[in-house]
């Protein structure tokens, strides 16, 4: 479903990314590891084209879109959740759902998103300046949901959160996987990411110095929590 090849990326003249190959098949949830610094949200960022490739491919359902704005990548069925997440403080949760554009068939109706998050239809009158961490998390998934993104590009989806809603947002992202929505992750979180992904990309540096399977990964876990310095 997505893929790059020798992707290059700078900020300045600061070479970020340097040659980062990986490949996202439908329906998987990947996720990106290595420590702070390493390259991982400018990859998310040069897949969405809010950073611009120097140099190497991005494809997206054998499309290439290593060119395009982020508007044009987003229309294509890419979503990308921030680290910050985004959302509008002074727009009620409701507001946060519908204002985006529905674009693509794979956009979800808002039944469903409740179905899902239940805590969205409840809270559907806050603001977005009372939501919790956890609240706020689940909102920015679910509206990137609302507006039809086949692939989710999602960036420390449990910073700062409480363990319990560290689990929550795996039942989440399981659930969402079931439903055919690949999922590519950033995340620091080794043990959360060996409970929901299917494989992981190492990052060094700006490199990919390895691709785990989540069992190989679980098998290696204590090396590479000592290389994350978690």
């Amino acid at each position: 479903m997505l893929e790059t090849r020798d992707l290059n990326a700078y900020y300045d003249e600061s070479h970020v990314l340097r040659g980062v190959d990986l490949r996202v098949e439908r329906g998987e949830i990947v996720t990106l590891v290595g420590r702070n610094g390493a390259g991982k949200t400018t990859t998310l960022k040069t897949i969405m084209g809010i950073v611009r490739a120097r140099s190497g491919e991005v494809t997206f359902e054998g499309r290439a879109i290593a060119a395009l704005p982020p508007d044009r990548i987003a229309r294509l069925g890419i979503g990308f959740v921030p680290e910050e997440r985004g959302i509008y403080s002074t727009l009620t949760v409701a507001e946060n759902l519908t204002l985006p554009p529905v674009i693509g068939d794979a956009a979800w109706p808002l039944d469903r998103i409740y179905e899902l998050f239940p805590i969205l239809r409840e809270r559907g009158r806050a603001m977005g300046t009372t939501l919790s961490g956890g609240e706020q998390q689940m909102l920015a998934i679910a509206r990137v949901l609302r507006s039809g993104a086949k692939l989710i590009l999602l960036d420390e989806p449990t910073e700062g959160l409480a363990p319990v809603i560290v689990d929550a947002i795996g039942d989440l992202l399981l659930e969402i996987k079931k439903s055919g929505i690949t999922v590519l992750l950033v995340e620091q979180n080794l043990r959360f990411a060996n409970r929901v992904a299917d494989r992981h990309y190492l990052m060094v540096h700006g490199k990919i110095v390895d691709a785990m399977t989540t069992a190989d990964a679980v098998a290696r876990e204590a090396d590479l929590l000592a290389h994350l310095g978690v």
